[in-house]
C-alpha cells in the first residue's frame, strides 16, 4: 500500500542537520535522474505521439528539478561545486587532446 496514505508518514521526528540535508539532496538528484530514465524509456517504447510528447515533457521537468537541486547543493556545499568544476575541466582537457 502506498505510504502517503498513512497520515503519519510525513511527520518528521526532528530537523535534519546540514550534512543530512546535503545527503538528502544528493539522493533527490539521483531520484530525479532515475525518473528521467524511466519516463524516457516509456516514451521510447510507445507509438502514441501524444503519450510520447507528454512523457518527454515530464522528463524535461525532472531535468529542471535536477538543476534546482544542483544549485541548492552548490549553495549548501560549495566544495561540491569545486569538485564538479574540477571534473568538468578534466573532461575539457581530454576533449582538447582528442581533437
Amino acid at each position: 500500500m502506498p505510504e502517503f496514505l498513512n497520515p503519519f508518514s510525513g511527520v518528521v521526528p526532528r530537523k535534519m542537520t546540514k550534512a543530512e540535508l546535503i545527503r538528502a539532496i544528493r539522493l533527490n538528484i539521483a531520484a530525479e535522474h532515475e525518473a528521467v530514465h524511466l519516463y524516457m524509456a516509456h516514451a521510447d517504447a510507445v507509438d502514441d505521439a501524444l503519450a510520447r510528447k507528454v512523457l518527454t515533457d515530464i522528463a524535461d521537468e525532472e531535468r529542471e528539478h535536477i538543476g534546482e537541486f544542483m544549485e541548492l547543493l552548490r549553495r549548501l556545499a560549495p566544495e561540491e561545486a569545486e569538485l564538479l568544476e574540477a571534473g568538468r575541466k578534466e573532461v575539457e582537457e581530454m576533449a582538447r587532446g582528442a581533437e
